[in-house]
């Protein structure tokens, strides 16, 4: 096994774990942890291996809490993840933190519904933070975010956002869903799509996009997301909107993107806009420069 970090109340029959395989977490839901009420898992990889098989199959009839997080992208989603949430028949809380590609549909409202919450008659509490991704969209119906959002009218109890794009020179197509307050320190993929709202608990945030990011667009983030340390921009594409750098004082201040907090910026794949964009004093405010930066040049 290959436990980076492991952390057990045994008052609350709870258990914290860091792990690099997927199938290390499994592994720990045998016998050893039949008694287990809650179970909290970070892991790097999610992807099978040849050299691992699975035994306990079981379900996990004490287990009542249960949230995964997995930064890096999986292609087992029905594979792996879904046969471990069929066996938490009692779960009452659940959360999940998931980056997923290589299947045919996006994960919608209907997808949660159909795979997770119907295995789960006593679950009350379903927070999540999920990116499909599907590529070669052509072959599949090109779902609005319209169409997304209506797959959660049954999500009663919770808020839930729900941003859709298409990158046709990609061929590539992309949805994030997820539970609204907004709880992790990290915002990434963020396109032109950006819903908007508050986020004061993000302090990393990414930016790409095909098409240009404007300057309303930058007024749209910062205020969104006060409390940035780290940003980075992926974009090639040169502003179409250029805006005139000569601003009386009371323009200058309500058109000016600010970031108070920012300690890093990283431009190194964006246009020579963008590094504009964030050098002109009158388009942005950053902290006395006080940062480290990439390609400023």
């Amino acid at each position: 096994m290959h436990c980076i970090h492991l952390t057990v109340n045994l008052t609350e029959l709870k258990l914290h774990v860091n792990v690099t395989h997927f199938y290390d977490c499994i592994c720990l839901l045998d016998e050893r942890f039949s008694q287990l009420q809650a179970l909290y898992v970070n892991t790097i990889w999610i992807r099978r291996s040849s050299l691992r098989t699975i035994n306990n199959m079981e379900n996990l009839l004490n287990l009542k809490c249960f949230s995964l997080r997995c930064d890096t992208i999986t292609v087992h989603y029905d594979e792996l993840i879904l046969p471990l949430l069929h066996r938490m028949i009692n779960i009452e809380k659940l959360d999940l933190y998931l980056q997923i590609t290589d299947r045919k549909m996006y994960i919608d409202g209907n997808d949660l519904k159909r795979n997770i919450i119907s295995h789960m008659s006593q679950l009350n509490r379903f927070k999540f933070n999920i990116h499909s991704t599907v590529y070669d969209h052509k072959e599949i119906s090109l779902l609005s975010n319209e169409d997304i959002r209506h797959t959660f009218n049954d999500f009663q109890n919770s808020k839930i956002i729900s941003c859709v794009d298409y990158f046709p020179e990609m061929e590539r197509g992309q949805c994030h869903i997820y539970s609204y307050p907004y709880e992790l320190k990290e915002y990434h993929q963020i396109t032109n799509n950006f819903p908007g709202g508050s986020f004061k608990h993000v302090r990393e945030i990414s930016l790409f996009d095909v098409r240009p990011f404007e300057h309303k667009f930058f007024l749209q983030i910062s205020q969104s997301f006060p409390l940035i340390k780290k940003l980075t921009l992926v974009n090639e594409k040169p502003q179409n909107d250029k805006r005139n750098t000569k601003l009386d004082d009371k323009d200058q201040h309500s058109s000016t993107s600010e970031y108070p907090h920012l300690a890093y910026l990283n431009l190194e794949e964006a246009h020579d806009d963008y590094i504009e964009q964030f050098l002109v004093h009158t388009k942005t405010f950053l902290p006395n420069n006080k940062y480290n930066a990439n390609k400023l040049r």
